[in-house]
């Protein structure tokens, strides 16, 4: 199964979830409740789908992890390690808009 993905914005915000991972469906419902007032790209990665080996290694044992990106030019035009603001396990609806307006300020 591909990635979900809705484009909107100058920020992505990437969801490394699994199926059955409760944290996983409140650390998306804080996400989604966000995206009803600010617009960004939103990703969803289930780790467990064939094709996700990389980050299953990576993030196995840490979902729901978010990634949150400046996408100014277009770019970076998938998740990655080294760009990213990380958030882990459980956060709210304030420190995400806080990641995403720290992504936002990025100069191109």
């Amino acid at each position: 199964m591909f990635p979900t993905r809705v484009l909107l914005g100058s920020a992505r915000l990437t969801l490394f979830t699994r199926a059955g991972c409760g944290l996983c469906d409140t650390a998306k419902n804080t996400v989604l409740k966000l995206q009803k007032r600010r617009s960004f790209e939103y990703v969803e990665v289930d780790i467990m789908q064939l094709g996700n080996k990389s980050w299953k290694d990576v993030y196995e044992f840490d979902v729901p992890v978010l990634h949150v990106q400046s996408v100014h030019n277009g770019l970076p035009n998938k998740a990655d390690l080294s760009d990213a603001r990380k958030l882990f396990h459980r956060w709210t609806e304030q420190e995400v808009e806080r990641s995403l307006d720290e992504a936002e300020q990025v100069q191109p």
